[in-house]
């Protein structure tokens, strides 16, 4: 009996330290809000535009490495302007795909991921409608 015990002492004092030693994912979170506009050229005071889904589809948030010369991930933009990508650790540019004559102030923007962390960044797209 008393090895038993012993052995199972050891077992629970291994699964212990292989657990305090495992380290934590490397992955960290960018997500934000997009709103794009003007989506028709006159809008009346007080009347609400509604951006079709369509419209967010086509725009996507591109992630650049730490030079921006290397796409590393092209995010959707889903109906509601929202984006959210899992990133390894490490530095970023970030822009958008530019439809037409889209613009944005927000972008390009080099972002730090940091492991269990998650980075906001809104992006503003002016599509040039007047």
């Amino acid at each position: 009996m008393k090895t038993a015990s012993a052995i199972i002492s050891i077992i629970v004092m291994l699964l212990s330290l292989v657990l305090s030693c495992s380290t934590p994912s490397e992955l960290g979170i960018l997500q934000g809000y997009v709103s794009i506009g003007p989506i028709q050229p006159v809008v009346r005071p007080g009347e609400i535009v509604e951006v079709p889904c369509e419209v967010y589809e086509a725009r996507k948030i591109m992630v650049y490495d730490k030079s921006g010369n290397k796409l590393i991930q092209r995010v959707d933009i889903d109906c509601d302007g929202r984006y959210a990508v899992k990133l390894s650790s490490g530095t970023y540019n970030i822009d958008i795909n530019r439809i037409g004559i889209d613009s944005s102030n927000d972008v390009p923007k080099s972002v730090e991921i940091d492991s269990g962390l998650t980075i906001r960044l809104d992006i503003d797209i002016d599509t040039g409608i007047r």
